[in-house]
């Protein structure tokens, strides 16, 4: 097992519960449907690449590559930068702040990290003979 990602995938679920119950009690008050569900969508992938990290490091013992070592990476990456994206958006709004400073570019970004760590995941189990 690769315990590292086990333990983060375990601390970003368990992030992504907190988050959860959060925006459905406290942000529903103050934010609009569409900003709800741009939060929301931040949960949603957190908890999805939760569980790919979690299976990452579960899946290393029978399949000891580097690709999931990248994988690893790249989930862990790609949460921070896709779902940290769509938190700091919604927070800037509840601020009141107008501008999102060029935050909304980082969001692609994380998305294209999630791909490259699903075609990482995919090469390493190809991988074994």
């Amino acid at each position: 097992m690769y315990k590292s990602s086990l333990i983060a995938g375990s601390i970003f679920a368990c992030l992504a519960v907190i988050l959860g119950a959060f925006g459905a009690h406290a942000l529903k008050a103050v934010l609009e449907p569409d900003q709800l569900m741009i939060f929301e969508t931040g949960v949603r992938y957190q908890f999805y690449h939760s569980f790919a990290l979690i299976f990452t490091g579960i899946i290393y013992s029978s399949f000891p590559f580097r690709q999931l070592r990248s994988a690893h990476l790249f989930f862990l990456l790609g949460i921070i930068l896709f779902s940290g994206s769509l938190y700091a958006m919604t927070a800037l709004k509840v601020n009141g702040q107008a501008g999102l400073g060029g935050i909304g570019i980082i969001t692609p970004i994380g998305g294209l990290l999630f791909i490259l760590g699903w075609i990482m995941l995919i090469w390493g189990i190809l991988k074994k003979k």
